[in-house]
């Protein structure tokens, strides 16, 4: 059975390209978390301030309001898309490349 290398996590978390790629994942979570609940509170906020707006019925007892509460979940998924997207493409390679270069014993 072939042994599996050891890596050094101490040396992963001092590399600087770890460090960017934490400080970038950060901002790219922040920016979909701000979006995520300005979104969420739009839905209170427009049912207590923008009534006239939400009690528009588009097709029988469906109105704006129940639309737009049901797009909080497209806009969930939405996000979860955005994040694996971004994780798969950007983050993960990244992260595989960084701990690549500090397995223990090698001069990466």
């Amino acid at each position: 059975m072939p042994q599996t290398p050891s890596i050094d996590w101490a040396r992963v978390s001092a590399d600087p390209r770890f460090l960017a790629l934490a400080a970038r994942r950060t901002r790219f979570l922040w920016r979909l978390m701000g979006f995520s609940v300005a979104y969420y509170f739009l839905l209170p906020v427009g049912a207590a301030y923008a009534q006239h707006v939400f009690r528009i019925r588009l097709y029988g007892p469906i109105n704006v309001g129940l639309l737009f509460a049901l797009s909080q979940f497209v806009v969930a998924w939405f996000v979860a898309f955005l994040y694996t997207r971004a994780a798969s493409r950007d983050f993960d390679r990244l992260a595989r490349e960084i701990v690549d270069g500090c397995v223990a014993g090698s001069g990466g």
